[in-house]
């Protein structure tokens, strides 16, 4: 009996639990959503909706912070909902929002708020991918958003359908610099991994900077890597023309070149110069030191999300000094505390010996621009906000974190360069010489010494004709000189040849000096088997031919002398 009157009694409440909201006096909650969304850039505009019953007369529009209404939409007839236009969006109508409506049977309660975000407040921050934007499929990545301009937090968005958003608490630095680290992952095909970030201070946190730049990640891991490969030799002299080939025995519809260090990603559509084979071109044009680094590429084909492996790499050594005109910065930062550090080179060259990968502090730099006299430009909030911050020019962000340079990147003619980031040209030019002699006998050892009496911390041997990598070997330092001997034991014909030593230094392995005056090695005893002497074939052919042509010609006079000399006769020369 009592549990037939508990049920009873459960019943009853759950009747009059779910009929509450239509007795007399109650109103639906109504419904709250902005168009065309609840992030809204400066200036532009917002139109908020608010839903309710069909019987409202008179919905209110409420903003956290205020004492009076916002908006009021009355209305003679009743209706379902209502709206309220913001025609230019600015912080002054960022914030949370409430609605509720009124109809005869009474006051609705609140809805649930509605977060309106306006951005391009500030300067935007930088967003990278580590430690590649080039992701195996199933991998993790781990995208870093920072900025010098010390935002409290960080907002990560992820584009396309799947849209998402997520918020961390930035890392605090030195000289208010501040950063976050977002895990991604899974990251899978079928799906378009593209992220942009934002920053916001704590006390606003509806105000958001300008839009990072966008960063999409590229998933790899399909069968069948293509080949780099470049007409040029490895080293290659700084304003020289210099194009990578991506190509493969697989039918692609594209390829992108990523170089280490970077975040850029240029692509190319493929083309098929017969069939079977696909390749596209890259070209740098005038190469600078900034273009040096390891290299790889990818291809994809249209039907699939899923980029190839990964090439095998290739290292690009540039030598000589950067072309006249060129505005280079050079940078040095060290870790927290001012110690010393090292130089970070082209595409973020690691630093090494001298350097430090831990504590790198990220610097302003000051974006180079050139001033005319058309007048004042119009600008936007996030310059006007740097404007009010103790008069400063507008600000190009740029973040390091380790050995990664994040900054802005320009067009595919100055393909994956960081900008700002050089080491300019190395002091000393190197001095090749080789010992005993430059005229050597088969069998017989060689040693070339490369030296210089300015710091190097490695030597390059390279071999005109030769298109594998150069030679590497450590400096040493003797007799106040930095050098390394280069042994060849024992010598054969393909060592004769044309040879030029460079110097680098770890801090940036791919920044060469310029070359050494060339030294030829000439090797005794037979001729050179290398292309680079193709000549010798020619005169030993014809050496040989001659020689074959006179003994030919001695014995037709023997025979000749032999059948109508003094004695012969034709009997006699038969027998």
């Amino acid at each position: 009996m009592i549990s037939t009157l508990t049920a009873l009694l459960c019943l009853g409440q759950l009747f009059l639990d779910s009929a509450s909201d239509f007795l007399p006096g109650t109103v639906l909650k109504p419904t709250l959503w902005a168009e065309p969304g609840p992030v809204i850039t400066w200036g532009n505009p917002v139109t908020i909706w608010c839903q309710g019953t069909l019987e409202a007369q008179e919905c209110h529009l409420d903003k956290d912070g205020l004492l009076e209404p916002l908006d009021r939409q009355s209305s003679k007839e009743p209706r379902e909902k209502v709206q309220f236009s913001i025609t230019h969006m600015t912080q002054d109508y960022a914030g949370r929002y409430h609605c509720y409506c009124r109809s005869p049977t009474g006051r609705s309660e609140s809805n649930d708020p509605l977060e309106l975000v306006v951005t391009g407040a500030y300067g935007k921050p930088a967003l990278a991918a580590l430690p590649s934007p080039v992701v195996a499929s199933g991998g993790n990545v781990t995208l870093l958003c920072g900025s010098q301009e010390g935002y409290d937090r960080f907002i990560l968005t992820k584009e396309g359908e799947h849209k998402s958003s997520w918020t961390l608490d930035a890392q605090r630095r030195p000289n208010r610099q501040t950063q976050a680290l977002f895990p991604v992952g899974p990251v899978i095909p079928n799906h378009r991994w593209t992220f942009r970030c934002y920053g916001c201070y704590r006390y606003t946190p509806q105000v958001w900077s300008h839009p990072s730049d966008p960063l999409e990640l590229l998933v790899s891991g399909g069968s069948g890597k293509p080949m780099i490969l470049t007409t040029q030799g490895p080293v290659v002299a700084s304003g020289q023309s210099l194009t990578l080939q991506c190509r493969s025995d697989v039918s692609y519809d594209r390829f992108t070149l990523a170089k280490e260090g970077t975040q850029v990603l240029p692509q190319r559509p493929a083309r098929q110069p017969q069939a079977g084979l696909s390749q596209a071109h890259f070209p740098l044009d005038e190469v600078s030191t900034l273009h040096g680094g390891r290299y790889r590429c990818y291809g994809r084909c249209n039907l699939s999300s899923l980029w190839s492996a990964p090439s095998d790499p290739l290292d690009v050594l540039v030598a000589g000094e950067e072309p006249a005109g060129q505005a280079v910065t050079r940078l040095c930062t060290g870790p927290a505390g001012g110690a010393p550090g090292g130089m970070l080179g082209p595409g973020g060259g690691v630093p090494r010996e001298g350097g430090t990968d831990r504590g790198w502090g990220m610097e302003r730099l000051r974006e180079t621009q050139t001033h005319t006299d058309e007048g004042p430009r119009e600008r936007g909030p996030a310059e006007s906000q740097f404007r009010t911050r103790g008069g400063r020019e507008p600000l190009t962000p740029f973040l390091f974190l380790g050995q990664l340079p994040v900054t802005r990147f320009l067009s595919l003619r100055q393909l994956l360069v960081t900008p700002f980031l050089s080491l300019g040209q190395l002091p000393d030019t190197p001095t090749l010489s080789v010992q005993p002699g430059s005229t050597v006998a088969t069998g017989e050892n060689a040693t070339l010494l490369c030296w210089s009496w300015s710091p190097m911390d490695t030597f390059l041997l390279s071999k005109e004709g030769e298109t594998h990598p150069p030679l590497h070997l450590r400096s040493k330092y003797h007799g106040q000189q930095f050098q390394a001997q280069f042994s060849m034991s024992p010598v054969t014909s393909a060592h004769w040849g044309t040879y030029r030593c460079y110097g680098s230094l770890s801090s940036d392995p791919y920044l060469l000096s310029h070359p050494s005056d060339p030294l030829e090695l000439v090797v005794s005893g037979e001729g050179p088997l290398t292309p680079s002497h193709p000549h010798n074939y020619t005169v030993g052919n014809l050496i040989r031919m001659a020689l074959a042509a006179l003994i030919l010609l001695g014995l037709g006079i023997l025979l000749f002398q032999a059948r109508h000399g003094p004695g012969g006769s034709p009997g006699a020369a038969r027998s």
